[in-house]
């Protein structure tokens, strides 16, 4: 088992990697889409991630009842300044909440049906783990948008 300290050092390392590209982009690129099918702006993509440690650690694991909106995720834009900081909370609600996970126990809070019977609905750990697969997906995607946006 991965103890709660190496498992935010993986999520801040995904992390910092989406903010600097963001933080690169600056305000016009980071809420530009590229030209490519189904693509999202970076802006949008980690607005996206930052609803997912809401979610997945403030609901399932920590029991908060999250009211979360996640088609807006997809389309949000706004100035980076303001993503960052809302990054920086984010990341330290997330760490309070990996600090109250019991790794092995059924979710606190909600579970989308279809996720019920799957490992990131079935333990707390399962879920903890689906946020860093998400982060790690998506930092991905951000790469190849900001590569894009950039040529």
């Amino acid at each position: 088992m991965i103890s709660n300290e190496d498992y935010l050092w993986y999520v801040d390392t995904a992390l910092d990697s989406m903010l600097g590209i963001v933080r690169s982009l600056g305000d016009d690129l980071a809420n530009r889409v590229p030209d490519l099918p189904g693509a999202n702006a970076p802006y949008a993509i980690l607005t996206h991630c930052l609803g997912v440690m809401a979610y997945w650690g403030g609901e399932v694991v920590a029991g908060r009842t999250i009211e979360r909106d996640r088609p807006a995720e997809f389309v949000a834009t706004g100035p980076v300044a303001d993503l960052v900081e809302r990054a920086r909370e984010a990341r330290r609600q997330f760490a309070i909440d990996v600090g109250v996970a019991e790794h092995d126990a059924p979710p606190r809070g909600a579970v989308p049906p279809a996720d019920a019977a799957i490992p990131i609905g079935r333990t707390q750990g399962g879920a903890l783990f689906h946020v860093y697969e998400e982060l790690s997906q998506h930092l991905g995607q951000m790469e190849i948008s900001r590569d894009m946006l950039q040529r």
